[in-house]
């Protein structure tokens, strides 16, 4: 952190820049932790927090971050920085004249500097150079859009361990614009055990921009109830399990929406290379969706979904992508749970394709997106890999130019 001059009525002392997140506008999507080459990001059940001790304002995690909660800094006196306990209590920022530890002064300091660093993301923080401009924060949690489920409805089968709702919210009169590829935040109502009102929780929209119903003010997210987790050990997903159970013409508080480099380009003529599982499926499915409704004949871009989950059963809109003609999709899935069946997973799908793959990522037209559980990212990194090399080009060189020019992103949690 800078050194800064507090200036009292005793003294002149040495001060710093701390840098903090803002627990009213963090969403709690982990982006600023995974990022953070120093580690000084840490977490809770319930905040976000930066260790001044570890911080350096290199502003790696800057860029990334959907929300611009972690854009925040405080004037304090050297060695009288806000504790990390102490941030992981807190509801709001303190205000920008309350030091850690010392009456509210008067400050001065220059500019955080701006170590050149490049974030540990495997992807860009960019978005594509056609992509169109993306609305962010419209609606914060004091001032919350309300919207009315307009529909909630099961997208696997009714005797699959996986519950998985795509549901649709009408925000009415509200603007509420959002692209493909962004997101929104749903508060839900009541408090914690501590008696403190529920943080928002992240969701990725997973219908066009034109709406889930073209023409009209809604959205569609796809939404799993969590009732285990990524050990396998029971737990209970407030805010999953609060929208699995929503009913038509129940009312949401909805902040955001969030979101500026994963998004969809606009050239009709961009190929789409879409690597999910589970409902990391939502924004593909607002991609092609998008692709879709646009119906653009010869010359349009192609589309290639790699999907992967336990089981048929278990993959969210396996019905309606059945149906889709291979003339528009080339849809190829894995399944990791099928009975009698060795496992398969997006990235043995992906080195089965690898000659298509290839020959799609030397296309400059083309854009790679990622989204899912965080565990798949070196698998599909080593089958893009794989497949550049076996082609006869250069990994590292393709790699950098992807991400130089917004075409890959992960979305990873």
């Amino acid at each position: 952190m800078e050194a800064a001059v507090i200036v009292t009525a005793d003294a002149t002392v040495e001060a710093q820049k701390q840098h903090l997140i803002d627990p009213e506008i963090c969403i709690r999507c982990n982006t600023c932790e995974e990022t953070c080459p120093s580690d000084a990001i840490t977490h809770d059940a319930r905040n976000y927090v930066v260790d001044a001790a570890k911080c350096n304002a290199c502003m790696a995690c800057i860029g990334p971050c959907p929300t611009g909660a972690i854009d925040n800094w405080r004037i304090v006196a050297r060695g009288a920085a806000h504790g990390v306990d102490a941030q992981l209590g807190w509801d709001v920022l303190p205000p920008d004249d309350a030091p850690a530890t010392a009456p509210a002064v008067a400050a001065t300091a220059g500019a955080v500097p701006a170590v050149a660093r490049e974030p540990r993301g495997p992807g860009a923080t960019v978005p594509p150079a056609s992509a169109a401009h993306p609305q962010v924060n419209l609606h914060s949690p004091r001032a919350p859009a309300r919207a009315i489920v307009a529909g909630n409805f099961r997208i696997t089968a009714a005797d699959a361990a996986s519950d998985t709702r795509h549901i649709v919210l009408d925000f009415g009169a509200t603007p509420f614009p959002v692209l493909e590829g962004q997101s929104i935040g749903i508060v839900p109502p009541g408090v914690d055990a501590d008696g403190r009102a529920h943080v928002a929780r992240r969701y990725s929209v997973s219908s066009p921009r034109d709406g889930e119903r073209a023409g009209y003010n809604n959205v569609a997210i796809t939404v799993k109830r969590v009732t285990a987790d990524h050990g396998g050990r029971a737990a209970h997903g407030h805010c999953s399990n609060y929208l699995c159970d929503l009913a038509k013409g129940d009312a949401v508080d909805v902040i955001g929406p969030f979101g500026d480099t994963f998004l969809m380009p606009d050239d009709p003529a961009a190929n789409l290379v879409m690597i999910c599982t589970g409902t990391g499926s939502a924004p593909m499915r607002a991609m092609t969706e998008r692709r879709r409704r646009l119906a653009h004949g010869e010359g349009a871009g192609r589309l290639m979904l790699f999907f992967g989950a336990r089981s048929a059963a278990e993959l969210p809109y396996f019905g309606p992508l059945t149906r889709l003609p291979r003339t528009f999709i080339d849809v190829n899935l894995a399944f990791s749970r099928t009975p009698g069946e060795p496992k398969r997973y997006v990235q043995d799908r992906m080195r089965e394709r690898a000659v298509d793959l290839a020959a799609l990522l030397a296309d400059p037209r083309t854009h790679v997106y990622v989204c899912g559980l965080a565990g798949m990212e070196e698998g599909v990194l080593a089958a893009l890999a794989d497949a550049v090399r076996a082609a006869g080009r250069d990994w590292d060189e393709a790699w950098d130019s992807l991400r130089a020019s917004g075409r890959l992103h992960f979305e990873t949690y």
